[in-house]
């Protein structure tokens, strides 16, 4: 903060655009939604490497066990970078690991729900099981195309050690889209390959859709101020469909 902007009350610097550097800076408030926001970052990433380490002895070959194991790999490392910012508010980064089953699933027909269950704050869709390597690659390949865009969100976040690290974690992300739509690509090369994924494109669709909120959510002002959010999950949600269907269309699937 410039001497200029030091007078000026920390939330209307903030909804002027201003950034926070330390956790010295931040009000009790911003305190509390900044730690939401990396907790359900890290939860969302050691959940979905947890899930994903299946698919590494699904893998019908030894390029695409490498891809899984990867996967799975930078996905807990991600989480850990961000888990690094949250050791500077007090997080115990040891017992956090420990503090919940993340490949804990619930049954493959629970009901769609945007909201979290469990103690823990992964998105809704990381309860959904994988069953097979097809079904691996689809999530994967949907999941992936949301998370570059939630991912480009978050990096616009007012507290600038966060904005930094996931601009680092963003091109990783992209990798593992990449992983998944060429696992993919080999699937469909079949009939029975694209049927399959076709079953599992239904399956994910609307679990990953629920990644982006509740459309008109109250939340948003309150962070948007912050600077802690930027674009509406309507806003979010849309770019996500087109990209989504864009993706599928190459592949041939509907």
């Amino acid at each position: 903060m410039t001497s200029e902007t030091a007078m000026m009350p920390i939330e209307e610097y903030l909804a002027q655009g201003g950034m926070l550097t330390s956790p010295e800076n931040v009000t009790p408030r911003y305190r509390a939604e900044l730690l939401r926001l990396m907790s359900s970052f890290v939860d969302s990433e050691l959940a979905g490497s947890a899930g994903f380490a299946n698919a590494i002895n699904w893998a019908p070959g030894i390029t695409q066990r490498i891809a899984a194991s990867r996967i799975t790999l930078e996905k807990a490392a991600n989480a850990e970078k961000v888990l690094d910012l949250m050791e500077d508010f007090g997080t115990d980064k040891a017992r956090y690991n420990r503090a919940h089953d993340w490949a804990a699933r619930m049954p493959r027909d629970a009901a769609i729900d945007a909201c979290r269950q469990g103690g823990d704050m992964r998105l809704s869709v990381f309860h959904a099981p994988l069953v097979s390597w097809v079904d691996a690659c689809v999530m994967n390949l949907l999941m992936g195309v949301a998370t570059g865009i939630q991912l480009g969100e978050l990096a616009q976040v007012s507290y600038s050690p966060l904005a930094d690290v996931i601009r680092d974690i963003a091109p990783v992300e992209v990798r593992h889209k990449e992983l998944g739509r060429v696992g993919l690509k080999d699937i469909c090369a079949t009939v029975q390959g694209r049927h399959e994924a076709e079953a599992s494109v239904d399956y994910w669709l609307p679990r990953v859709a629920a990644t982006f909120g509740v459309v008109g959510s109250e939340r948003f002002e309150r962070l948007n101020k912050m600077g802690l959010r930027h674009r509406t999950n309507k806003a979010l949600l849309g770019e996500w469909t087109e990209a989504a269907k864009a993706e599928l269309s190459a592949l041939g699937l509907s």
